[in-house]
């Protein structure tokens, strides 16, 4: 081969690895996860308000995520957010049936997320259980809203 053909194989191959990344990438950024539907088990929690959450937004316990958001619908008995969760199933015997799950963000204007604490009772949540402690989505516009009409007082 002459050196141009040398020249357009490492070129492109500098492209296809380039695509790669940015493929994956926006896997990672996505939050698309690869393990196996049978690998988990189903939680489901309810909130007031639950601010930018989104479906396949992460679930962490301590920081450390163990599941995602797989569906948010509006209950129409309670108008609150109802939120499906798969949590791994390394969870299954450690979430005990008094946790709690609030919407957090990560950053001041960063994504949103379901972070779980875990409670002292004896008895753990099943597949299917609902969370029954629940802290809705802090909304930075209501904050703003609040601190302003108390400045104006």
């Amino acid at each position: 081969m002459t050196r141009t053909k040398w020249v357009e194989c490492g070129v492109g191959v500098f492209v296809l690895a380039g695509f790669l990344g940015l493929v994956f990438l926006g896997l990672q950024v996505s939050g698309l996860n690869l393990s196996r539907a049978n690998d988990t088990f189903t939680l489901h929690a309810s909130f007031s308000n639950i601010g930018g959450l989104k479906e396949r937004s992460r679930v962490t316990v301590a920081g450390v995520t163990v599941g995602h958001v797989t569906d948010i619908e509006l209950d129409p008995k309670w108008l609150d957010g109802r939120v499906t969760m798969q949590i791994d199933e390394s969870m299954k015997d450690k979430l005990s049936s008094d946790s709690t799950a609030a919407i957090l963000t990560s950053g001041l204007l960063g994504e949103q997320y379901v972070g779980l604490s875990t409670g002292g009772a004896p008895e753990t949540l099943e597949d299917g259980d609902t969370i029954r402690d629940t802290q809705s989505a802090l909304v930075l516009e209501n904050l703003i809203q609040q601190f302003v009409s108390n400045m104006s007082k």
